[in-house]
């Protein structure tokens, strides 16, 4: 399986790492490694999480209050947000 990131999926990951490491060097590294420990567990168990609603996901994040939001396209895992569990829950629901 492949993965790919929407526009603003991948504009808001980014924007969390450099939050994470304008708060403490190093943080934001590690935030991108959990992040991408997250997607490695989908592709090896794309249906692994729990249905959002119709074919969406959701995979909590180690260590941070995030989670991958994402849907299965064939062989391909669409990342539609890389999203802050104590924001607004639909703001990601207008990528689809």
């Amino acid at each position: 399986m492949t993965f790919s990131f929407h526009p603003e999926a991948e504009a808001e990951f980014i924007g969390a790492i450099e939050y994470y490491e304008n708060n403490e060097r190093g943080l934001g590294y590690d935030f991108s490694i959990e992040v991408h420990a997250a997607i490695q567990n989908i592709l090896k168990y794309p249906t692994a999480w729990p249905i959002m609603e119709e074919d969406i996901r959701r995979c909590l994040v180690n260590r941070f209050p995030y989670a991958v939001v994402y849907s299965i396209a064939g062989n391909e895992i669409f990342i539609l947000a890389v999203m802050h569990l104590r924001r607004h829950p639909d703001y990601w629901k207008k990528r689809q």
